[in-house]
């Protein structure tokens, strides 16, 4: 996952950490990123921001995971949602200052 968030080919930035983290959630358990998946697409749906539903379906999983009585999973969750919480420390300025852009809309 360290690659697909920090491409060497782009210089460490930009990649696709959010995609990567959904796919290895769903080799780890399929039902912990089928959940996370559903809480991203509600997220983006009502919000229709998606760098806020990312930010709230990798923050749900962890979450989801203990309740489900996997610690074991919330822990390796919650590994992803702290590296998508670092590389979207950017969106997640501009999502506390109104600025950041809806889905759809041209920036």
């Amino acid at each position: 996952m360290l690659g697909h968030a920090f491409p060497v080919w782009l210089g460490f930035k930009g990649g696709k950490g959010v995609a990567t983290g959904g796919g290895v959630l769903l080799a780890a358990a399929w039902w912990l990123g089928l959940a996370a998946g559903l809480v991203w697409l509600a997220t983006a749906l009502l919000t229709r921001i998606s760098s806020a539903a990312a930010l709230a379906a990798c923050g749900a999983a962890p979450v989801i995971a203990l309740l489900a009585g996997r610690p074991d999973l919330a822990l390796f969750a919650a590994g992803t949602a702290a590296l998508v919480a670092i590389r979207h420390r950017a969106n997640i300025a501009r999502l506390l200052a109104g600025t950041e852009p809806r889905i759809g809309r041209k920036a």
